[in-house]
Formats: C-alpha cells, structure tokens, sequence
C-alpha cells in the first residue's frame, strides 16, 4: 500500500495543490483544515507523515508538533514563511523533522518528503556493522526501537535525532562536520545559516548528557563540528 501523508492546512488552495501534486508522486493523501480533522484522520487511518502549517488557525503547527512527538514517531514537515526563522528553529526543538519554506518549490519538497519516508522505511532495517557503538556509559543505544535506554530512564528519539546519534555513534572519535552529518541525515544542500544540526544536537544532549552545558559524549570541535567519544578510550 502506498505510504500515506496527511496534509493540515487551512488554505484550500494550498492544500488541494499540495495533495494532487503528491498524489502525482504516488503517495496516498489525506487532507485536514485544522487539528480537529487532523485527530479524526488519524485515529482511523495512521499516516506516517504529517504535513503542518505553523501558521493554522486554533492550534498551531507548533503545538501540533508538540503532542504528537509527545505521543508517536510520526514524520513532520512543517510549512513556513520565508521569513519565520524563529519557528522553524522552534519546530525543530520541538520534534519536527523538517521543514519547507513558502511559497515552496515542489521537486525541493517532494525530495524532502521522499528522503524523509526513505529513512522512516530504513529505520530497524540496515544491517549492523560489528564496530557499531551499542553500549556507551550507563546507556543503550538501541537502533531497532530508535531509543536511549539507561537503567534510569528511557528517551524516544525522534528521526532526526536517531539519524544524528547513528551517524555520531557509528564514528566514535571522529569529528563530523555539520555538512557532513546534514549529509547523512539526506540533507545534501544545506544552507549556512541552516542551525537543524546544532538544534538536533542540543536535542540529544538534553536527553543524554547528565549536564548538556558540559557534556561528556558529544562534544563540539568548535569550527569543525562534533565528535562522539568513543567509549573504549573512557
């Protein structure tokens, strides 16, 4: 079956030319004004990708992103203006995977969307490599449930932030730059301004790092990027 995206947006136009081009692309297309008709959707047919206007009437994008990362591993892409470079750091704190700026380009947001499903359909299915970091400190990094597992606690990570620790963990003591990792997580055009690496990382060191001001397992290399230690020289 194909794989089924919901698009929430309170511009009709938008959405009905959103919906018919990603059709086109051979994807299943579900389409919601607003959270209330997003929930209804939902609870009848999962989608694993979620389309978001930050700018919704009611509950906004932002708050969107929020519950649902709280509650599922769902993708999001969230739709900004040009000019929201606030949100779209927020949304990324908050759990999106990526965004796409208005008014967009479609082959630039169907190659988001498609690398996106790539690695949602990939995650649990690559084959591990021997030199893979696993255990680390009083953690587990368990890659088929996408998840840091520590006897204290359990944190769920979102796609970004699973495709960051894979890259990081699967390098321990080699830097990585951030175009280096926007690389590896199928983002090959990054623009300089672009902080989703540092924001994805800040994400991670929340959930990992005892005190993520003075981390001990991912360090930044200032100017070059950042390095995971490897635990055997601990």
């Amino acid at each position: 079956m194909p794989q089924h995206i919901l698009i929430v947006e309170d511009d009709r136009t938008t959405r009905m030319r959103l919906a018919a081009y990603l059709k086109e692309q051979g994807y299943r297309v579900s389409q919601a004004e607003n959270a209330t008709e997003m929930d209804e959707i939902l609870s009848a047919d999962p989608a694993e990708l979620l389309l978001i206007d930050i700018n919704l009437e009611g509950k906004d994008g932002l708050t969107i992103t929020r519950e649902q990362r709280s509650k599922s591993r769902v993708g999001i892409i969230l739709l900004t203006a040009r000019d929201d470079q606030v949100d779209k750091i927020v949304g990324l704190e908050m759990g999106a995977d990526d965004y796409v700026t208005k008014p967009f380009d479609k082959r630039e947001l169907a190659a988001r969307v498609k690398n996106l499903m790539a690695r949602i359909a990939d995650i649990g299915q690559a084959p591990q490599s021997s030199d893979q970091v696993e255990e680390f400190g009083p953690w587990c990094f368990d890659r088929i449930r996408r998840r840091l597992v520590s006897a204290a606690r359990t944190e769920t990570l979102t796609k970004q932030e699973f495709d960051v620790m894979s890259a990081l963990a699967d390098h321990p003591g080699q830097t990585l730059s951030r175009t280096r990792l926007a690389e590896m997580m199928g983002r090959k055009a990054m623009r300089s301004n672009d902080r989703m690496i540092d924001v994805v990382v800040g994400r991670l060191r929340k959930k990992l790092e005892h005190d993520p001001a003075h981390p001990e397992w991912i360090l930044t290399e200032h100017g070059r990027g950042y390095h995971f230690v490897d635990p055997k020289s601990v």
